[in-house]
């Protein structure tokens, strides 16, 4: 089972909460309410970097995103995220670095990790690159589960709050891109040391944190001299869940603005803009509709973000950022 943005979760059961009845709605294919785990973003084209370790230096210059996405606007115990990534070529773009933080929020569940990307960069062709990434991270979880309201006061699940739990995250992908097209697979978290979690929770599997699979791809067609057209794919795939998939389309007009429309498989449709402020900054705006039963209980996501791209021409911009 996935969340509304698109993050399938861990099988943990609180029944009967009562601020989490309309997240229960969403979830009616199980009897549970689940916590989400890996990060999805409506924005996902621009901002590689929180899927994909090996998307670390894929631009000759460096780049830093913030992102805030605030979701089921009106919903008691609703996602927050925000998110910041840092990234950089090195070694005359042979390898790439980066740096991620995230803080995510969801009922009573709080989320934090701090990650380091690396990418190691073959050439392919004349413009193309073939890279293969590693992501080392550290997570701070924390569950106040006493915080819930339920009805079975002797069920172990409540008993025991997790606080500020440390699990280490490890994670892998790769990533092919040229100047107009881009493949992606990755694991963001194929192994995590989160031992401590899953004895605290009883009833849970061996590994709180699950393996998720993201394919994605994109290209950009030259429509002429002033449109640009990107259609773009996101593939989401957990064991236990339903595969999702996330489809989009963005135009581009005079290699400065975006406008786009997407479709998440089984959820809702989304609409974005983002604008080049100017050779460094950039900005963008999505908004995520829902279709299921849980748009009867919310506002609709928002998600806000704010580019910063170093050592690019700095009065013409000669390569728009594709994604």
């Amino acid at each position: 089972m996935w969340t509304s943005d698109g993050k399938p979760n861990m099988r943990t059961t609180m029944r009967s909460i009562r601020f989490l009845l309309p997240m229960a709605l969403a979830a009616s294919t199980t009897m549970s309410v689940q916590a989400q785990q890996e990060l999805m973003i409506s924005q996902y084209m621009f901002n590689g970097l929180f899927l994909n370790p090996a998307y670390a230096g894929s631009h000759p210059y460096a780049s830093a995103t913030l992102l805030h996405r605030s979701q089921w606007v009106g919903m008691a115990g609703a996602p927050r995220t925000n998110l910041l990534g840092i990234d950089g070529p090195l070694l005359d773009n042979k390898m790439g670095l980066g740096f991620t933080f995230s803080h995510d929020m969801i009922g009573v569940s709080r989320d934090m990790e701090m990650a380091a990307n690396y990418a190691y960069r073959i050439r392919t062709g004349t413009n193309g690159h073939l890279a293969f990434g590693l992501k080392a991270g550290l997570s701070m979880y924390t569950a106040n589960l006493s915080d819930l309201i339920y009805w079975d006061t002797q069920d172990a699940l409540y008993q025991n709050n997790i606080n500020n739990a440390t699990v280490g995250k490890f994670g892998f992908g790769v990533y092919w891109n040229n100047e107009r097209s881009f493949v992606g697979l990755s694991v963001p978290t194929i192994y995590a040391a989160d031992g401590k979690i899953s004895s605290e929770v009883p009833q849970s599997p061996d590994h709180y944190f699950t393996q998720h699979y993201y394919l994605n791809a994109g290209h950009v067609f030259e429509l002429n001299e002033n449109f640009d057209l990107k259609p773009s794919v996101l593939v989401k795939y957990q064991q236990q869940a339903p595969p999702e998939v996330d489809l989009n389309l963005n135009v581009l007009f005079k290699e400065r603005f975006w406008l786009g429309a997407g479709y998440r498989t089984g959820d809702g449709i989304v609409g974005m803009v983002e604008f080049q402020i100017n050779p460094m900054l950039r900005a963008g705006y999505a908004y995520d509709m829902n279709t299921s039963m849980l748009r009867h209980y919310n506002g609709g996501s928002h998600e806000v973000m704010l580019g910063i791209d170093l050592g690019k021409e700095p009065i013409v911009i000669k390569n728009p950022r594709f994604f």
